[in-house]
């Protein structure tokens, strides 16, 4: 991750541990998503916190990836981690839980939604959009939960949510945590149109999709200009931004220059784009 206040408003769980899980089952969403539905396993000992909570995931590379996971990814426990060999060290990503459902068809489940660039046949797609394309039901991976950082203060009674395509799943958790009565706006930016999904938002937040026009553009920067332009309420106002970083560090610059205390911000750069040449 990028720039970030996520520690200043974190609430960690209880109990974190490497959790084992399978996959049950595989869906495309839409042409720039995959949802991967994960269980059995160790699902039952899973907590779920709603709003935007994340964890770590392990991709396996080999038969013994998984032997060696880290109790917690501290500085030290990562560094350890990148002692593995490549030729069986997991993949590590950071993603968030899209849903939880305690009775599904199989028990417990958690949808994890992946973001899809490029393409597995000539090697342009990233190792966890591969493994999301061609994961089959009963594969095997694990996750350690990091918990949540949408934790406004006392009394909001508005919200604002902005967001690049990276931070759609966690959008939509956050949308459907909320209190019912809330009020507010989330403006959430996607590859295309059609990478619109139905979100379960309280009936006062409004949700703005924007579709980008050129798809050469780095993302994020038609939800900031959007954004930008929206009035923000004077108080009982928290804000929540995340994506490539440019997004959320400049809109954290624009709220704060808006009047918005920096306590009522949960900003986090989701990943980096590449600089121009």
């Amino acid at each position: 991750m990028a720039k970030s206040n996520m520690t200043a408003t974190r609430v960690k769980p209880e109990v974190s541990e490497p959790l084992t899980l399978r996959v049950l089952r595989s869906e495309r969403v839409s042409p720039h998503f995959m949802r991967v539905t994960l269980g059995e396993g160790d699902i039952d000992r899973f907590t779920p916190m709603g709003y935007d909570q994340w964890f770590r995931l392990f991709l396996p590379v080999s038969d013994d990836s998984l032997a060696r996971l880290p109790g917690k990814l501290t500085t030290l426990a990562y560094a350890r981690y990148l002692t593995i060999p490549k030729s069986s060290r997991p993949i590590l990503r950071n993603y968030s839980v899209r849903a939880y459902r305690p009775e599904g068809p199989e028990g417990p489940e958690l949808d994890v939604d992946f973001v899809l660039h490029g393409s597995p046949g000539d090697g342009t797609a990233g190792p966890a959009s591969t493994w999301a394309l061609t994961c089959r039901p009963g594969d095997q991976v694990a996750i350690l939960d990091e918990g949540i950082s949408f934790n406004p203060p006392p009394g909001v009674r508005s919200v604002m949510l902005v967001a690049d395509e990276t931070g759609l799943p966690a959008a939509a958790s956050v949308l459907a945590s909320l209190p019912r009565d809330i009020e507010g706006r989330a403006v959430i930016e996607l590859p295309s149109p059609d990478d619109r999904q139905d979100l379960d938002a309280p009936p006062g937040v409004e949700v703005t999709w924007v579709p980008r026009e050129d798809p050469h553009e780095v993302p994020g920067r038609a939800a900031l200009a959007l954004a930008r332009e929206l009035p923000v309420p004077a108080e009982s106002f928290f804000g929540w931004a995340v994506g490539e970083q440019a997004l959320p560090a400049a809109l954290r610059r624009h709220w704060i220059g808006a009047g918005v205390p920096k306590g009522n911000i949960m900003f986090c750069g989701y990943w980096r784009a590449p600089a121009a040449r």
